[in-house]
């Protein structure tokens, strides 16, 4: 009797993959450059080996079933272990040693990353970077399914499996229309801006920060209110511009020429906001621990 492995070829994965990412057959064979009929029957193929059903194909849509979702989290871990391997092969018949992924949150591209990368290419020249910028949720996954090496993110509560080193520790500021009549020089506290519409980081996605940004509200005895929520900095900026709502951020993001809006810095307050390095703690990237040596260590 065959196996199922010996069943499996890479096609039947990478057909599968791009359709559970799609969720649309005429959008992945178009990706794909098959037609839909022959799309259609490799995913039966593969349905056929596996003896489970990995889409649901009621009323004309198409969505994955549970053991398709469960699947679908395994082959993405493989197909990413398969292009690592490929970009480690490349660059070994080019005489480079390898690459890096890296997931960060937009401050840390203002703060940390920029020195650390300098420094690193300098020791370490034929390693190559993959950056990509994600929310720390997506960072997470991104890590759980090896697309990146390492994470910087504003939170240390992790699953099982991931250790983290915090890299730099920096205080809040608060973003205003540069109109705002509140200047520097008039400003005390937090409170001052209770009455005042909030732009903030969604709480899904950076549950750690939110609560930091909710606790030095509640010291001064209000909870703001959310007008409008965003991961983006740029996005934040130009709401604020706009008479949208007022919001926080790490201080290294207030950093540029932004005309149309003002930042106060929220010194004397015990909340700060900390970066923290993330990775597996199974990490087989052999070019991933001349990294980890060169982190900046803060401490606790």
């Amino acid at each position: 009797m065959i196996s199922i492995t010996n069943q499996l070829e890479m096609r039947h994965l990478n057909y599968f993959k791009v359709l559970a990412t799609e969720l649309h057959y005429r959008r992945a064979s178009e990706l794909l450059y098959i037609s839909q009929s022959a799309l259609s029957q490799q995913i039966k193929q593969l349905e056929q080996i596996l003896k489970v059903t990995l889409f649901d194909r009621s009323n004309k849509k198409v969505a994955l079933t549970d053991a398709g979702k469960l699947f679908y989290r395994d082959v993405q871990q493989i197909m990413n272990k398969v292009e690592t391997a490929a970009i480690h092969l490349k660059l070994y018949k080019e005489g480079n040693a390898g690459q890096i992924g890296i997931g960060f949150v937009a401050s840390a591209m203002e703060s940390v990353l920029p020195g650390l990368l300098k420094k690193f290419n300098s020791d370490c020249p034929n390693i190559k970077f993959k950056l990509d910028e994600l929310s720390n949720s997506d960072q997470l996954i991104a890590l759980q399914n090896e697309a990146i090496d390492i994470g910087f993110m504003r939170s240390n509560h992790l699953p099982d499996g991931f250790t983290s080193q915090k890299v730099y520790t920096e205080t809040f500021s608060v973003v205003l229309p540069a109109s705002h009549p509140l200047a520097s020089s008039k400003f005390k506290n937090i409170g001052q801006l209770k009455d005042e519409f909030f732009i903030l980081f969604p709480n899904e996605q950076s549950q750690f920060y939110y609560q930091q940004i909710l606790s030095l509200c509640a010291d001064q005895g209000f909870a703001p209110k959310v007008a409008h929520r965003s991961i983006h900095a740029p996005t934040i900026f130009r709401l604020v511009e706009n008479g949208m709502g007022l919001s926080i951020i790490p201080t290294s993001l207030a950093s540029g020429h932004h005309p149309n809006i003002k930042f106060i810095e929220l010194k004397g307050i015990p909340q700060q906001t900390s970066l923290y390095a993330v990775w597996k703690k199974e990490n087989n990237n052999p070019a991933f621990p001349y990294l980890l040596e060169m982190l900046p260590n803060e401490g606790f």
